[in-house]
């Protein structure tokens, strides 16, 4: 006689996503009270963009209106980057180093819900900075030149790649030893993503060197993706690349980290 047990695969998934919902409420609340890392996303790349604006505007494109938006879609992918990346990184090796963690693990929830509540909430940071930029930039001069859905795929396009993105940072988050090591990694990881990349000035304006890596880039294909379609031009492949990367740093970075949260008894 064959025993047919009941499949508990989507049930499970559904309670991870609901305790994950859960932590993410728990997540934002701290962001409220210590709203420091988030206003960093939002002003740091606000800051890039005024200060590149008027010193490179005229010497790159002739006039900062044309200029304004070369750049806008660069830092609109920094902010969506930078809003919620390191600070999540931070608040799960808090949460390891203050014995948070060891509470979350006697409660009858996934392992994964913690990293996954941390980073859903991620999203709402990212929605928020990029809100912030688009308003900045319309008030610098910055206009939409494609449609309401281009200007919609441009900004998704940067919330899903800093999603992904984040998942890095929360695998360093769990792996070394203090808050601090995490900011000093993150920044480090930061300034050859973001700047070493189409961010202030086309590639092919850039020495040999610093193309080579540019090309090859991740950071340069979202920014192409996003001044593409922010500016009513065709994405040329940029938009599949943009995909392409963001599943891959899902692909591995959320099994690593996941893995490496599982092993911090």
């Amino acid at each position: 006689m064959t025993t047919t047990f009941p499949r508990t695969t989507g049930p499970r998934r559904l309670a991870t996503l609901r305790h994950s919902a859960v932590l993410a409420r728990r997540s934002l609340a701290k962001t409220t009270r210590n709203p420091g890392p988030v206003v960093n996303g939002v002003v740091t790349p606000a800051l890039f963009m005024v200060l590149f604006l008027y010193l490179f505007g005229r010497p790159v494109a002739g006039t900062t209106a044309d200029y304004l938006q070369y750049l806008f879609p660069g830092i609109l992918v920094m902010g969506a980057g930078l809003a919620g990346m390191i600070s999540t990184g931070s608040a799960i090796n808090l949460d390891l180093k203050n014995g948070v963690t060891d509470r979350f693990r006697s409660l009858p929830i996934s392992r994964t819900a913690p990293l996954l509540g941390s980073v859903m909430a991620d999203i709402l940071r990212y929605t928020v900075a990029v809100a912030v930029l688009f308003g900045l930039g319309a008030l610098l001069g910055f206009r939409v030149r494609g449609g309401v859905l281009d200007a919609l795929g441009a900004a998704g396009l940067a919330i899903l790649f800093g999603f992904c993105l984040s998942w890095v940072t929360v695998y360093i988050g769990v792996l070394v030893k203090s808050a601090d090591a995490v900011l000093a990694v993150g920044f480090v990881a930061f300034l050859p993503l973001q700047l070493g990349s189409s961010l202030a000035a086309p590639i092919e304006t850039l020495p040999g060197w610093l193309r080579a890596w540019a090309d090859v880039n991740p950071v340069t294909h979202v920014m192409d993706a996003c001044r593409a379609l922010l500016n009513g031009t065709a994405p040329a492949g940029s938009v599949g690349l943009t995909l392409l990367w963001s599943a891959a740093l899902f692909a591995v970075f959320c099994p690593l980290a996941v893995r490496a949260y599982g092993r911090q008894e």
